[in-house]
């Protein structure tokens, strides 16, 4: 099996996971992942999740044009394409419409940091993008540009959240983190208010996580993004 059809199962796979955890809902929502410089393999538009197989990936060019597949490409495709232009580190985006980070994205709310997982698998709040048509063009530029150089996840004002990784499975943990610290900060107004970690605890507990946390070898990296 190359590469580009290794990526194939990885995507589908992944698709199946954030539809069985509730992270989408029904056919809303997509995946990539970036398996050559030149090529995305991304979830076809409008197909149900629990129909998803293997050879309905669809595979792409940088540029959008249709390289392998019997459907047409996800409609946040050009979404996709911005973010891998702009960003060379990422090779995953999982773009979900998860329950309480979309409420957050419809409030026009960033998810501030208010447990140590966000801060050390995210690296700091999630940020809302100013709001444009789903599948546009401009919602395309203002994500990325909401993203800049370092950020991890984005909030599409009134639409959902897209979570960015070097691996689909590092973009997967990222999705749950943040629906999770979501969840949590709605609760916990519940109870009266959420007190957010300070930048610089924030930053810590990011390089913590980075360089000492887990078993591997010392000096390697947790993780590159």
């Amino acid at each position: 099996m190359n590469l580009v059809e290794k990526v194939k199962e990885e995507v589908v796979n992944i698709a199946h996971t954030i539809y069985k955890e509730a992270l989408v809902f029904e056919t809303w929502g997509n995946v990539s992942s970036r398996p050559t410089e030149s090529q995305v393999v991304i979830t076809p538009s409008g197909i149900p999740y629990e129909n998803l197989h293997f050879v309905d990936m669809v595979v792409v060019d940088i540029d959008g044009e249709v390289e392998q597949g019997r459907w047409k490409p996800s409609t946040e495709l050009p979404l996709h394409l911005a973010v891998y232009k702009a960003r060379k580190d990422i090779k995953a985006i999982i773009h979900t419409h998860s329950i309480f980070a979309t409420a957050f994205a419809v409030s026009r709310q960033d998810i501030p940091v208010v447990i140590e997982d966000l801060a050390q698998v995210v690296g700091g709040p999630v940020r809302v993008a100013d709001y444009a048509q789903p599948g546009s063009n401009e919602l395309a530029l203002n994500a990325v540009k909401a993203l800049g150089q370092e950020g991890n996840a984005v909030l599409l004002a009134n639409h959902g959240l897209v979570v960015l990784g070097k691996d689909l499975s590092t973009a997967l943990q990222r999705c749950r983190v943040i629906e999770r610290n979501a969840q949590i900060i709605v609760w916990s107004k519940l109870l009266g208010s959420s007190f957010i970690l300070e930048p610089e605890e924030v930053s810590l507990l990011r390089k913590k996580y980075l360089f000492d946390y887990g078993q591997k070898e010392q000096g390697i990296k947790n993780e590159t993004v």
